[in-house]
């Protein structure tokens, strides 16, 4: 290599080297910023997931503190000072909140409490549908035959999660308004249903044969092998 091509490589690589200090003292800001951005999203999503962990075992620790408490009514009023910023956190308070008025005597507070989760769209639509069934179980004495077949029927939709359990409550009515035949149909398709449980089946069979019926056995599952 002659002399001037090697000062020429060297003018070359010189030339280089100050194009990158140019350009990283005018853009190094941004790749600064960047990682500070990325390292600073890395540290929120944890604290983000530590304070959510947190908050999660404040809500189950205020719980089993209100549980263990003998009196329901005691119970209700701690769960009542448990905060609960999730939604499905609030339910689960709710829900818990809900029993123990059924079980100090106070059923309108009870069923006020469940539809609050009903009226909630932030709720999951699974714990919306579970506080309307609940809620009209405690309606039995209380909410007329229409109302009641009226929200089993929004409940008992094709795909919902509660579907099969509304059916029964419908059988159910049906039987209080003497119609066992229409009782008795609805309890066979809850046999024949391919998502029916065992032991929903065994219930809708033991009210079938009650009735005076003879289910079609066909679709009943077996039961499980014992070990």
């Amino acid at each position: 290599m002659s002399d001037t091509d090697s000062f020429i490589e060297e003018v070359t690589e010189e030339l280089r080297r100050d194009q990158m200090v140019k350009t990283l003292r005018r853009y190094g800001w941004v790749v600064a910023a960047v990682l500070a951005l990325i390292i600073g999203g890395v540290a929120w999503s944890e604290y983000q997931k530590a304070q959510e962990r947190a908050a999660a075992e404040a809500i189950g620790d205020g719980l089993l503190g209100a549980l263990a408490e003998a009196d329901p009514t005691t119970r209700i009023s701690q769960i009542e000072g448990i905060e609960a910023a999730d939604p499905t956190a609030k339910a689960v308070v709710s829900f818990l909140k809900s029993s123990n008025q059924a079980e100090a005597g106070d059923v309108q507070a009870a069923i006020d409490t469940l539809q609050t989760v009903v009226n909630d769209n932030g709720v999951a639509l699974i714990y919306r549908q579970v506080a309307q069934y609940k809620a009209l179980g405690l309606m039995a004495e209380t909410a007329t035959v229409e109302d009641r077949r009226r929200g089993y029927g929004d409940l008992a939709i094709p795909g919902g999660p509660l579907r099969l359990l509304a059916e029964e409550q419908l059988a159910l009515i049906d039987i209080q308004e003497g119609d066992a035949d229409a009782a008795i149909a609805k309890l066979q398709s809850i046999v024949e249903d391919a998502e029916s449980t065992a032991d929903l089946q065994q219930r809708a069979l033991q009210v079938i044969v009650a009735l005076g019926g003879e289910p079609d056995l066909s679709a009943v599952q077996a039961p499980p092998l014992e070990n």
